[in-house]
């Protein structure tokens, strides 16, 4: 340990980035590829890519009866 109040701290999260990324990288392409294409089409789009596991997590819980 350092005598100078200074602590180490190592943060290991780049794989769990790298996957959000790439699951963000799909939905928007999913949701872009559905919309009509309008600007405002792919700005929503994109928007629903941010949260689709909103709509999972919502899908699964009517589907079980919650």
């Amino acid at each position: 340990m350092s005598t100078d109040g200074r602590a180490r701290v190592i943060v290991r999260d780049g794989p769990w980035g790298f996957a959000f990324l790439l699951a963000y990288i799909g939905a928007a392409i999913y949701f872009v590829s559905v919309s009509d294409g309008s600007f405002w089409g792919v700005i929503l789009g994109l928007l629903q890519a941010i949260v689709w596991p909103v709509y999972v997590v919502y899908h699964v819980l009517v589907l079980i009866g919650a």
